[in-house]
């Protein structure tokens, strides 16, 4: 058995508040037990501010990949496994105009180091001239299993998660920031569709795959944006094991991750019935 963690929580461009704020949900999660704990994008420096009229004055700071603040969380990790979001500055060759290359990043680690990497793949439109997209999707092994990164509008494409899979990720963490609607925000926000899209695309990507299922998501308001909050472990028939909601919280289950996968693949086997050469190029 492993006990999993969800964080919904609010971070800022301070990232010494942010360690601050690391640190305490991670002391929380360990008090609870939790092998894996997943936290939001932007969990260092925060995210956007204005997803209406994005530009370079409402991006988060640029971090290194190995720097001394993802090393900080290295040294809070300990021996559990922690998952979280950062705006990361490319080592590649930057724009004609010497702007670093910006990538929305996420990275997982314990106290030995770092497990694997993910860079966001799908990109909004709104700011897909602000970010560099990632070009793969990696399954990593850690202690408690093999799992898979992904960033918030990656779980909107069914191929990301099941790439994962396929790369043999039983547990895949979703880190967002997903804020509520940006055109038509409903005067509850139970009741809004991003809300309601947020939670249909948790469940349903572990059920088509599945797999466990760990979504984080930044909450509070940043800027412009109130973030939805409702971070979930889900199960491999899409049932939700724990949950928060709009406030922070964490969200935590226990599960035997060989055992539940096992179990719902027993009969029906999604990875192993499909037939790619039915789906076209």
């Amino acid at each position: 058995m492993v006990r999993l963690a969800a964080a919904a929580a609010h971070f800022t461009r301070d990232i010494g508040f942010d360690l601050d704020r690391i640190k305490m949900i991670v002391s929380h999660a360990r008090d609870a037990g939790v092998a894996v704990l997943a936290l939001p994008d932007g969990a260092l420096g925060g995210y956007l501010t204005d997803l209406r009229h994005p530009d370079e004055t409402c991006l988060p700071p640029l971090l290194d990949p190995n720097g001394d603040e993802v090393r900080s969380v290295i040294d809070i990790a300990g021996e559990m496994v922690v998952c979280l979001g950062y705006s990361e500055r490319g080592r590649d060759a930057g724009p004609a105009d010497g702007a670093p290359v910006r990538y929305d990043a996420a990275v997982c680690l314990s106290g030995d180091g770092i497990l694997g990497r993910h860079r966001k793949v799908h990109l909004p439109a709104g700011i897909a001239p602000l970010f560099a997209p990632g070009d793969a999707f990696r399954a990593f092994d850690t202690p408690a299993g093999r799992m898979g990164l992904l960033i918030d509008h990656d779980k909107t494409f069914p191929e990301a998660p099941r790439t994962l899979a396929l790369d043999g990720a039983e547990l895949i963490a979703c880190l967002s920031a997903w804020p509520t609607s940006l055109t038509n925000r409903a005067p509850r926000m139970a009741q809004d569709r991003q809300a309601r899209l947020f939670d249909l695309y948790d469940q349903a990507r572990a059920a088509e795959n599945q797999v466990v299922w760990l979504s984080a998501n930044q909450s509070g308001r940043h800027g412009a944006l109130h973030f939805l909050g409702r971070a979930k472990v889900v199960g491999p028939g899409g049932e939700i094991l724990a949950r928060t909601w709009s406030k922070g919280g964490l969200a935590v289950a226990e599960v035997d991750l060989p055992g539940v996968v096992g179990a719902a693949r027993g009969v029906l086997h999604h990875l192993a019935e499909r037939r790619p050469e039915a789906y076209g190029s």
